[in-house]
C-alpha cells in the first residue's frame, strides 16, 4: 500500500514538472505573447470605432448581453463587431472613458515583454499608466460631467463621473481642483527625474547680473570684463578681487587659469561691484562618471526571464524516515550512566538532544570529577552502547558541558528539498548563500561563501564527499542569477562534474578557444588557474580605479552609474572554482598547480573569486601547509583515521563519524557536526535541464587569455655571460641523467636562485629540456663526450 501510495506521488510530481515545463516554454510564450498584441489591437479598432459609431449602436447595447451576442439579427455599426461594441460600452462608458486607451498601451508592452522585448522596469511603469489612468478619469469627469441625456458617452467613463463627484461633494470644486492638480504634479515629478528640477529652478531667487561673462569651455574657464586678480589657495579657496577701471584686461588670465565648481559671491566695498566666483573642485584619481538622468544598471536584464529552479524537481527523501523512540533514548541513557558509575563517575545531569543523524547527550558530572578521565571512557562508552562512531566533547564550547555524540538506530535522510525549502534559506540576504545540511538540534545550517573564503573539502571514498560539492551547487544554483555568479568546474576524474557541462551558456566561465566547458586535462587546469590571476589582478586594477575595497562595493557603484564602462569598468559576477579530485592534480602538475592556487587564496576574496578544494585522500603531501594555510573553512567527512582527521580538521574527530554525510565543519576556531543534505544525480540532472532550457547567453563567460610564453622560464639567457659553475653543473647533471635545481643546489651549496639561473643557462645550451612542473627535467645529453664538444663550442 505504501509503495502504491508513493509511486502515485511521484506521478503527480511528473504531472506537475511537466505542466511547469509547457508553462515555460519558449513557444508557449511566444504564442502568449502575439495572443495579447491581438487583443490589444482589437480593443484598439474597438474603441476608435466606438467614438464614431457609438451613438448609432446605443440603443441596441441597452439590450440583455445574451440577446446581443446570440441574436444573429441584431446588427452594430462597430468594426469590430458586437464583442467589439459591448467591450468599448464596458471599458469606457461604464469603466474609465477616454483614459481607457491606456489599457491598450499597457497590454501591448506586456505582450512585448513576453516576447523578448526589453521594457525597462516595466512593473514601475505598470503602477504609473495605472495611477495615470484613474487620474484622467477623474479629471475627465470633472471637467467633462454628462448632463445631456441625449449623449452616448461619459468622456471620464462612470467610474470617473462618480469620483469626481464624490470627491467634489466632500471638498467642493476648489478643493478638488487643488486635488488633480496636487496628484498630477506629483505624477510627473515622479515619473520624470528631469521634471523636479525645472519645477524647483521656477521658485528659485533670481541672481542679480554678474561682471563674469558665461564660462567657455563647461565651467572649466572663466573671464572677467573687469580687472580681476584671483589667488585660490589649496582648498582653503582664498579669494581677493581688485578693480581698476583703467584696464580692461588685467588679471584675466590669472583667474582663467584657476578651475572652479560652487558660487561664491564676493563683494567690494569701495566700488560696490559683485563678484560671483564659479569653483570647480581638483579631480582625484578616477573621477565617478556621471550618467546623467540615466536608469541604475540591471546586470540581470539580458536574462530578464530567466526563471530560477523550483522545488519540485527535487525529490522529498525524508518521507520514509523512522523516529527515535523514547525506548532508544532511555536505554542510552541509562547504559551511559551505569557505564560511568562503573569507574566511580557521578553525574548531577544529563539531556538529550536528537539530531537526524546521532543523539547527543550532555552531562554534568559531579564536582571533583576530571574531565580527562571521562574523556579516556570514549571506547568503554562505545562497547557498552553497541555502536560505532561514538565521540566525547568535553567540555561543549560555552555551556559548561561534556556531550556524548550516539548514532542513531536509524538514521535521518536530510533531504535537499527541505533544507532550501526552510525560512532561513528562502529570506537568506547572504552575498553566497549555502545550505549543507542540518545540525545536531535540527537547524538547518548555513554559511556565506563569500566570507569563508574558500573550502576545503576531503574524505575517504563513498562517505558522501560527492554529494556534498553537490548541495553547495544546488545551493547556489537556486539563489543566484546567471549574471551573478560563474563557475569553473575542475573534474579530473571526467565523471564527477560533467553534469553541469549543460549551464555553459548560462553560469559556467572558461577559456576563449576551448572546447570543453568542464576542464578534464591537466594542462588546460594549469592554463585555466593563471587565467584566472590575471583576471584577478584585473579586477584588482578596476578597485583600485574605481576606489572600492571589494567586489560588493564596486558592483553597487557600477549598478548605480557612476563607473564609466568607457574607461574599461564592467560589472563583476562571482566566480567559484570547484576542483575536485585535487590529489590527483598534485601528483600530476604539482607546483605549477600549488602556486596559483595558494595566489588565487590569499588575494582572491576581495575581489569576488572563491575556490572549493575536494579530495579524497587528506594526506600530508596532498595537503600542504600552503593549502592549510589558506583555507581557513574546512568540511571533512569520515576518514579511516586519526592522522587524516588531523591533517585536515587539525584536530581528531572525522575518523569517528558514521559515513553518509555525517561531517564535520571548522570554520573560525567552531567544530560543528552537521548531516549533510542528499541530492541525488536525477534531481542534478533536472536541475540542469531546467535551466538550459531556457535563455542563456551567446557563449559562455570568457576568462582573459593566458600566454603560456608569460611563464618563468628562461627568458633571453645569454651564453658568453655565464656562470661560472655553468662547466660542472652541466657535467653533474649529464653524469647523474636528472636535470634538477635542488640537486645543483645541494652539489654545490649555492642558493636556490643562483642554482635556478645555472638551470636556465643549461636549457639554453640544449643540456636539459624545458621544465616539467614537480619532475626532474630531461636531460638530453646521453653521454660525456657529448658534453664535451657542446662545452669546448661554446668556450
Amino acid at each position: 500500500m505504501a509503495l502504491k501510495t508513493k509511486k502515485s506521488e511521484n506521478s503527480n510530481r511528473k504531472k506537475r514538472r511537466s505542466r511547469d515545463n509547457f508553462f515555460m516554454n519558449e513557444k508557449f510564450k511566444f504564442i502568449l505573447g502575439i495572443f495579447i498584441l491581438l487583443i490589444a489591437a482589437y480593443l484598439l479598432i474597438s474603441f476608435v470605432s466606438f467614438l464614431f459609431y457609438g451613438s448609432d449602436d446605443h440603443s441596441r447595447l441597452d439590450l440583455p448581453w445574451r440577446e446581443l451576442i446570440w441574436n444573429s439579427e441584431i446588427h452594430v455599426s462597430n468594426k469590430a463587431g458586437k464583442t467589439g461594441a459591448y467591450l468599448s460600452d464596458l471599458i469606457m462608458n461604464r469603466g474609465f472613458g477616454f483614459a481607457s486607451f491606456i489599457f491598450i498601451y499597457i497590454l501591448s508592452i506586456t505582450g512585448l515583454r513576453i516576447l523578448g522585448r526589453k521594457i525597462v522596469k516595466y512593473k514601475r511603469s505598470l503602477i504609473f499608466y495605472l495611477v495615470l489612468l484613474v487620474w484622467i478619469s477623474i479629471c475627465l469627469g470633472f471637467v467633462f460631467p454628462k448632463k445631456d441625456a441625449a449623449s452616448y458617452i461619459y468622456p471620464g467613463g462612470q467610474y470617473g463621473f462618480v469620483l469626481s463627484s464624490w470627491l467634489s461633494s466632500l471638498v467642493g470644486n476648489p478643493g478638488l481642483i487643488l486635488i488633480l492638480f496636487i496628484t498630477g504634479l506629483t505624477i510627473i515629478i515622479v515619473r520624470f527625474e528631469s521634471a523636479y528640477d525645472k519645477i524647483k529652478s521656477l521658485f528659485r531667487k533670481r541672481v542679480k547680473p554678474e561682471i563674469l561673462s558665461q564660462p567657455a569651455e563647461s565651467d572649466e574657464r572663466i573671464e572677467v570684463e573687469e580687472s580681476v586678480s584671483k589667488v585660490i589657495d589649496g582648498d582653503r579657496d582664498v579669494v581677493q578681487a581688485v578693480f581698476d577701471p583703467d584696464s580692461e584686461d588685467q588679471g584675466s588670465d590669472e583667474i582663467a587659469n584657476h578651475p572652479v565648481s560652487t558660487k561664491e559671491n564676493v563683494s567690494n566695498d569701495e566700488e560696490g561691484l559683485e563678484l560671483t566666483v564659479h569653483k570647480i573642485k581638483e579631480e582625484e584619481g578616477d573621477k565617478e562618471y556621471e550618467a546623467g538622468e540615466m536608469e541604475e544598471y540591471d546586470p540581470t536584464l539580458e536574462l530578464s526571464r530567466y526563471k530560477f529552479p523550483n522545488l519540485d524537481l527535487l525529490e522529498d527523501h525524508s518521507s520514509d524516515n523512522a523516529e527515535v523512540s523514547n525506548e532508544e533514548l532511555i536505554a542510552n541513557k541509562n547504559k551511559i550512566v551505569e557505564t560511568l558509575r562503573h569507574y566511580k563517575i557521578e553525574i548531577t545531569k544529563i539531556r538529550a538532544t536528537i539530531g537526524p543523524t546521532i543523539k547527543l547527550y550532555e552531562i554534568v558530572p559531579a564536582p571533583g570529577i576530571r574531565i580527562a578521565k571521562i574523556k579516556n571512557l570514549e571506547d568503554d562508552i562505545a562497547l557498552s552502547l553497541a555502536a560505532l562512531g561514538i565521540r566525547i566533547i568535553a567540555p561543549i564550547p560555552g555551556r559548561g558541558t561534556i556531550g556524548i555524540e550516539v548514532p542513531n538506530q536509524n538514521p535521518e535522510i536530510v533531504s535537499m528539498r527541505s533544507i532550501l525549502g526552510s525560512r532561513r534559506f528562502q529570506e537568506s540576504l547572504a552575498e553566497l548563500p549555502v545550505a549543507l545540511g542540518k545540525t545536531i538540534s535540527n537547524e538547518t545550517y548555513m554559511f556565506d561563501l563569500a566570507k569563508m573564503p574558500h573550502i576545503l573539502v576531503a574524505g575517504a571514498t563513498g562517505q558522501g564527499k560527492s554529494v556534498g560539492v553537490n548541495v553547495i551547487i544546488t545551493s547556489l544554483l537556486y539563489k543566484k542569477h546567471p549574471s551573478q555568479l560563474k563557475f569553473v568546474f575542475v573534474d579530473p576524474k571526467k565523471v564527477e562534474l560533467t553534469l553541469y557541462s549543460a549551464l555553459e551558456k548560462h553560469y559556467l566561465a572558461k577559456l576563449p578557444n576551448d572546447d570543453e566547458p568542464v576542464i578534464t586535462d591537466i594542462q588546460k587546469v594549469k592554463y585555466t588557474l593563471n587565467s584566472i590571476n590575471v583576471e584577478m589582478d584585473q579586477r584588482y586594477d578596476l578597485l583600485k580605479k574605481a576606489h572600492a575595497r571589494n567586489v560588493k562595493e564596486y558592483n553597487k557603484k557600477f549598478i548605480q552609474r557612476k563607473l564609466n564602462p568607457e574607461k574599461g569598468h564592467r560589472y563583476m559576477p562571482y566566480i567559484v572554482i570547484i576542483i575536485d579530485e585535487f590529489a590527483d592534480l598534485i601528483m600530476t602538475a604539482g607546483k605549477e598547480i600549488e602556486l596559483p592556487i595558494a595566489r588565487i587564496a590569499q588575494l582572491a576574496r576581495a575581489v569576488g573569486i572563491h575556490m572549493i578544494i575536494a579530495t579524497q585522500r587528506p594526506s600530508t603531501n596532498i595537503i600542504t601547509g600552503v593549502i592549510k594555510a589558506n583555507f581557513p573553512a574546512r568540511i571533512a567527512f569520515k576518514v579511516a583515521s586519526m592522522i587524516d582527521s588531523r591533517t585536515i580538521l587539525d584536530t581528531p574527530g572525522a575518523n569517528q563519524l558514521i559515513g553518509k554525510g555525517d561531517m564535520l565543519i571548522a570554520s573560525g576556531g567552531e567544530l560543528i557536526r552537521v548531516q549533510c543534505a542528499f541530492v541525488d544525480t536525477p534531481e542534478v540532472e533536472a536541475i540542469c535541464s531546467f535551466i538550459s532550457g531556457q535563455q542563456g547567453y551567446p557563449t559562455a563567460f570568457m576568462l582573459p587569455e593566458y600566454n603560456e610564453d608569460e611563464e618563468a622560464g628562461p627568458g633571453n639567457v645569454d651564453l658568453n655571460n655565464r656562470d661560472e659553475l655553468f662547466d660542472d653543473a652541466a657535467r653533474v647533471v649529464v653524469m647523474n641523467q636528472m636535470g634538477s635545481t635542488s640537486m645543483i643546489q645541494r652539489k654545490f651549496s649555492i642558493g636556490y636562485n643562483r642554482a635556478g639561473r645555472i638551470m636556465d643557462q643549461l636549457e639554453v645550451a640544449g643540456v636539459v629540456g624545458p621544465s616539467e612542473g614537480s619532475k626532474p627535467r630531461q636531460v638530453l645529453m646521453q653521454d660525456e663526450y657529448s658534453l664535451e664538444r657542446l662545452l669546448n663550442s661554446l668556450n
